[in-house]
């Protein structure tokens, strides 16, 4: 009976007898306007001037001194890493609780994650649980700091902001900066989402974000490399740019590179997103407003709703079951009627690739695995 009362009030919100697909883009300003631009003036790769100017605009909106276009958001957090020092035989502290593209990233550096637990409000990685790793488990040596068991350096710290919620990043940035450890964002999920006054994605070196096709703006495929920095900033154009030297003509290499820049026909999206991003946001908060009020009548079941002090975009909604048979259930009968719903991702630690990985204990993560659900969270018609 709840859970059709659930998908009755979902149908009732967004207006439609159809498939409701959990995020889906939306274009409602000058798309085809810039990307004929695009095509019409040729430059249709990784130069152009949508790309220049999507990155003033991002830059402009987080308030980061710099940002840096890449073809996603992997390939964004991926540079992010290596710019800060992970690379071989390092370790990267993260949480379980996360999208494979965190790890992955990790990974392509030749480092090992570190799992830590996740606060149950924010979704994020718990400063308690990463100071007891660092306070039990490391020592510090010539202003470094090592796992005691491996031997490994820790090189980075990366939180990802879930759904679009901001953690607690302001106690893990004076962690990071107690222990001399750099602080990177994965803010993939959280364009428009603030703590305090502070964007996401400006609490540390540098941060990735997203623009992939269910996020909250969409290039179709790209991400972006932030920072304050302006000699990181240089360095990741550099190395996204295949290592190229500048010259008129000549191709020179001076290292190995990658092929990361996002090209200008996806730029050219992306401005025109950008564009509409206060709408998108206003919208989103409504139907957030919307699921909050009527959660609040239902028990066993939990609106995952913004922490305080912070603005989140909502990019996705979440719901938080009493328990995992009540969440099957629903995510059965949802999906089984035409409303698309997901559980939240298996933890990292669970797959065969990251099983091994040192980790503290996770009593939130698996907690939070097996009742969190996503719902259908994109643009709602405004006619």
């Amino acid at each position: 009976m709840r859970d059709r009362e659930i998908l009755n009030f979902i149908r009732s919100l967004y207006g439609k007898e159809g498939f409701i697909p959990l995020h889906e883009p939306v274009f409602l300003g000058n798309e085809k306007r810039y990307l004929e631009a695009c095509i019409d003036s040729t430059f249709v790769s990784s130069v152009g001037r949508f790309v220049d100017r999507f990155e003033e605009m991002v830059a402009d909106y987080t308030g980061a001194q710099y940002a840096v276009a890449t073809v996603n958001g992997t390939a964004a957090l991926h540079i992010a890493l290596k710019l800060v020092g992970v690379g071989e035989g390092s370790e990267v502290i993260t949480q379980p609780l996360t999208f494979i593209a965190t790890c992955n990233a990790i990974s392509y550096c030749g480092a090992q994650p570190v799992f830590v637990d996740v606060d149950r409000d924010t979704l994020g990685l718990s400063p308690e649980s990463l100071r007891s790793f660092l306070e039990t488990r490391t020592l510090r040596r010539n202003g470094l700091c090592y796992n005691k068991t491996t031997g490994n350096r820790i090189a980075a710290i990366l939180p990802m902001h879930t759904f679009g919620h901001p953690c607690r990043i302001e106690e893990i940035a004076r962690i990071c900066e107690e222990y001399r450890i750099p602080l990177v964002e994965d803010a993939a999920e959280s364009l428009g989402s603030f703590l305090g006054d502070r964007h996401t994605g400006t609490f540390g070196r540098v941060a990735a974000f997203s623009f992939n096709g269910n996020k909250t703006i969409t290039t179709g495929g790209g991400g972006m490399i932030v920072t304050d920095d302006e000699s990181l900033a240089r360095r990741a154009k550099h190395l996204t740019t295949t290592a190229k030297l500048p010259h008129p003509y000549e191709y020179i290499h001076d290292e190995i590179g990658y092929n990361y820049r996002l090209p200008n026909l996806n730029a050219a999206l992306g401005c025109a997103q950008m564009e509409q991003l206060p709408e998108i946001l206003k919208n989103k908060r409504a139907t957030a407003r919307c699921y909050r009020d009527f959660f609040k009548k239902l028990d066993e079941v939990d609106f995952v709703d913004e922490p305080e002090n912070a603005r989140s975009n909502f990019w996705l909604n979440a719901l938080i079951f009493g328990e995992k048979p009540q969440r099957d259930s629903f995510l059965e009968m949802s999906n089984a009627r035409g409303i698309m719903t997901r559980p939240v991702w298996r933890l990292m630690n669970r797959l065969p690739m990251f099983e091994q990985c040192e980790r503290l204990p996770l009593p939130n993560a698996e907690w939070l695995e097996e009742r969190v659900v996503n719902i259908p969270s994109g643009v709602r018609s405004t006619e």
